[in-house]
């Protein structure tokens, strides 16, 4: 007799009318009902068997002779794991996320003020129960807009996230594009000391105040590319209790700082739990300096394909198109599903 996989879900969504059932791969057309409901409506907890370790399926509204299923591809329940897991769903917000109007903080350390624009994911304002994981992105004229992006070529940075979570790979994030008004100063040293503490304490409270956003440094991430990268390293390895996901494409490192020294100098235990992702382009690039950090960081004990991944792409340019192009690659590593189930498994 084969073996069964078994699990347990709760799908939460604040429901005003209906209830919510499962439609599973088991049989399309057939409601799974939930074994319980919260008194207010807005938690199904399901449980399921099944012949093997994990199982498509999708919540649907029901409500009197009509279904809605809600939107997006199947979701995949990873079965056997200990405990429950919760998931997030939208019906009405189609599979697009929004992006804000630019956002201005005024800065006491910085004495003048950050411009910032905020990606939100699919389904955030109608699903207000869920939080969502951060990520800081640098040089955020260049991510969504052709006509603010430098040569008006912009990363595209939206529409991947609106396709990566169409297949169904990473969890949802909310993406905070920094405007670099100076770059040179607060991306380079000395500068980027003052400009990193002021996104540790202005910016990241601001954010936390207005958006529902998980604060804890696993769900928190920083990226950038050229001096965006220099920055982005340095502000995880300054406050690595902030920023447990680092980011660096193709990173002019040596160019105006002295992370190199740090990493090869610095105590390594309060950032053990740091996330590495770095790269280049060959053959100028940065690859020869990138290659550097990420050999002293493995030097100094950070795990390849566990705690840091290094890539390099043969013949591809210092260019917006280039890093928008394999920004996926920093995303999936930071919030991709694999990782966040692989984590439950090493867990159980």
């Amino acid at each position: 007799m084969a073996s069964e996989y078994q699990g347990r879900l709760r799908v939460i969504y604040p429901l005003e009318r209906g209830r919510i059932v499962l439609r599973t791969e088991q049989d399309w057309q057939k409601n799974l009902e939930p074994v319980a409901v919260a008194p207010d409506g807005c938690c199904h907890e399901f449980e399921v068997r099944h012949v093997r370790h994990h199982l498509a399926y999708k919540p649907c509204i029901v409500d009197g002779d009509r279904l809605t299923w809600s939107e997006g591809t199947n979701k995949l329940w990873i079965l056997d794991l200990n405990g429950v897991q919760d998931v997030y769903p939208h019906f009405h917000s189609g599979l697009a996320g929004r992006l804000s109007e630019i956002l201005e903080l005024p800065s006491a350390l910085l004495g003048r003020s950050h411009r910032m624009r905020v990606y939100l994911p699919a389904g955030y304002d109608e699903n207000f129960q869920k939080a969502f994981p951060v990520l800081y992105v640098h040089d955020g004229q260049n991510l969504f807009f052709p006509d603010e992006a430098f040569f008006g070529t912009e990363w595209r940075l939206d529409e991947t996230l609106d396709l990566l979570d169409a297949m169904n790979l990473i969890d949802r994030v909310i993406v905070v594009g920094l405007y670099s008004d100076e770059r040179e100063t607060d991306y380079t040293q000395p500068g980027y000391e003052l400009y990193a503490r002021s996104l540790v304490e202005e910016v990241r409270p601001f954010i936390g105040g207005r958006y529902r956003v998980l604060g804890d440094r696993r769900h928190t991430g920083i990226l950038g590319a050229s001096l965006g990268g220099v920055v982005s390293l340095y502000a995880g390895w300054q406050w690595p209790e902030v920023f447990g996901n680092v980011g660096c494409m193709s990173s002019t490192f040596g160019y105006r700082d002295d992370l190199l020294d740090r990493v090869h100098d610095d105590p390594v235990e309060p950032r053990r739990h740091l996330k590495l992702y770095l790269d280049s382009g060959w053959p100028n690039d940065n690859y020869d300096v990138t290659f550097s950090m990420a050999t002293a960081l493995v030097e100094r004990g950070f795990a390849y394909g566990r705690d840091l991944v290094h890539f390099a792409f043969p013949r591809l340019r210092h260019e917006e198109s280039a890093w928008g192009g394999r920004v996926h690659l920093p995303l999936q590593l930071f919030s991709g599903k694999i990782r966040r189930f692989a984590a439950l498994y090493q867990k159980h």
